[in-house]
C-alpha cells in the first residue's frame, strides 16, 4: 500500500482527554505501517497519552518534539507537541479542569497548520458539557474553528459540514437545530453559499474537476410542485438556479428519500440535504465506521471521525480506531491536492 505524503506532518488534537480519542490516537499510531499513514503529531499530554497507553497495553513511545521533527521521528515513537496545561488521567469521567488543554490543543493545531508547520488538522471528539462548564461560548467544534480562522486571517469563513465516506458525501445545510426550527433557517442564500463552498472545495480538495451536486428537497416528495409545502418552490429550487447560472453542476430540489440507493448515488458527487438527519442518516447508514467530518470552507484542511468521545468505552480497548484512520487519511489527500492546486 502507497503511503500518502503530503510535504508536512499532519497536526492531531488529543480530543476529550476522558474519552476514546488518546485511544484511537494511540492505536492509529500502532497500525501506521498496515495502514500506509502518512506522519501526524498530537497536541496532548504526553504523561496521559503514556498512561492511556499502559491501560490499553499499547507499546506506544511518547516522543516530546516541536512540529518541525514530527516525520523524522514519527516511525519509531509517537510525536507529542506538549501541552501547556496538564490534562488529568480519568478515562470514562469527563472532567471540566480538562477543558483548557482540550482547547490549547485545537487552538494549536489550527495556528501550526496556518503557519505551515502541519499540512492539516485532524480532531479528536470532544464532548461540549465540560466544555461549557468551564465558560467555553462557542456553540461546538466547528463554530470554534471559524472563529479561529478569522482569528489567524482576519477574513470571515463560513465552515460548512461535510460527511464523506468510501460511497456517499452529504453536506447539510442546517446542522444542529431543532428539526421545527429548520424552515424558517433555510434561506435561498444559505442554501445557494453552501453549495458554492461545496463546489469549490470539491475541486481544490479533493481534485474533482467538476463536481456533480444533488440538492435535497426540504419536503416529502421535494414538496409535489407546492402541494406538500411551498419551501422547496420558493426557497430550494432558486438557489439551485442561481449557482447553475454560475456554472456549478448542480440539480434539484430532488425527492431525498429516491437519492441514496445505489444507482442514484453513481449520478452525483456530493448530496446537499436541508437538515442534519437527512444528511447524515444515509451516511452513516453506508459508512458507520469508516465516516469522516469534513469542514468545507476554511483556509485550512480539517477532518475528525464521525463519532463522539464514548466516554463509556475509553480505557477499555473496545474503541475502533478505523474513523480516525479515515480522517488522518482523507486529510492527507486533501493537502496533496491542495499541493497539486498551489
Amino acid at each position: 500500500m502507497r503511503t500518502v505524503s503530503p510535504r508536512l506532518p499532519l497536526a492531531a488534537s488529543c480530543g476529550d482527554p476522558s474519552g476514546i480519542g488518546p485511544d484511537i490516537l494511540l492505536t492509529a499510531w500502532t497500525m501506521r505501517t498496515a495502514s500506509a499513514l502518512t506522519a501526524f503529531f498530537c497536541i496532548g499530554d504526553p504523561d496521559q497519552l503514556a498512561a492511556r497507553a499502559r491501560l490499553l497495553g499499547l507499546d506506544v513511545p511518547i516522543k516530546v518534539v516541536d512540529a518541525a521533527r514530527a516525520t523524522a521521528t514519527f516511525a519509531d515513537a509517537l510525536p507529542v507537541v506538549p501541552l501547556s496545561n496538564r490534562v488529568e488521567e480519568r478515562p470514562g469521567t469527563p472532567l471540566a479542569g480538562n477543558a483548557a488543554g482540550t482547547i490549547e490543543a485545537i487552538d494549536r493545531a489550527v495556528a501550526l497548520t496556518i503557519a505551515g508547520d502541519a499540512a492539516g488538522v485532524v480532531t479528536a471528539p470532544i464532548a461540549k458539557k465540560p466544555l461549557y462548564d468551564a465558560g467555553f461560548a462557542h456553540p461546538g467544534h466547528t463554530e470554534y474553528l471559524a472563529e479561529l480562522a478569522a482569528r489567524h486571517t482576519g477574513a470571515e469563513a463560513r465552515p460548512v459540514m461535510m460527511i464523506a465516506g468510501p460511497r456517499l458525501r452529504t453536506v447539510p445545510v442546517t446542522i444542529h437545530i431543532p428539526l421545527a426550527d429548520v424552515p424558517a433557517a433555510l434561506t435561498t442564500d444559505l442554501i445557494a453559499a453552501t453549495i458554492r463552498i461545496a463546489d469549490s472545495d470539491l475541486k481544490r480538495r479533493f481534485g474533482i474537476a467538476c463536481p456533480r451536486i444533488a440538492v435535497a428537497g426540504l419536503n416529502p416528495h421535494a414538496g409535489e410542485g407546492g402541494a406538500l409545502g411551498a419551501e422547496d418552490v420558493a426557497i430550494v429550487a432558486p438557489a439551485v438556479d442561481a449557482v447553475r447560472a454560475e456554472g456549478i453542476d448542480a440539480t434539484g430540489p430532488l425527492p431525498a428519500d429516491t437519492m441514496f440507493h445505489a444507482a442514484a448515488r453513481e449520478t452525483y458527487d456530493v448530496a446537499v440535504c436541508m437538515y442534519h438527519d437527512q444528511a447524515l442518516i444515509p451516511a452513516k447508514a453506508l459508512d458507520f465506521d469508516l465516516g469522516v467530518n469534513v469542514t468545507l470552507g476554511l483556509p485550512f484542511i480539517r477532518t475528525s471521525p464521525d463519532h463522539g468521545t464514548a466516554f463509556a468505552i475509553a480505557g477499555t480497548g473496545a474503541a475502533r480506531s478505523d474513523s480516525f484512520i479515515a480522517a488522518l487519511t482523507m486529510a492527507a489527500q486533501m493537502a496533496m491536492n491542495d499541493q497539486a492546486v498551489a
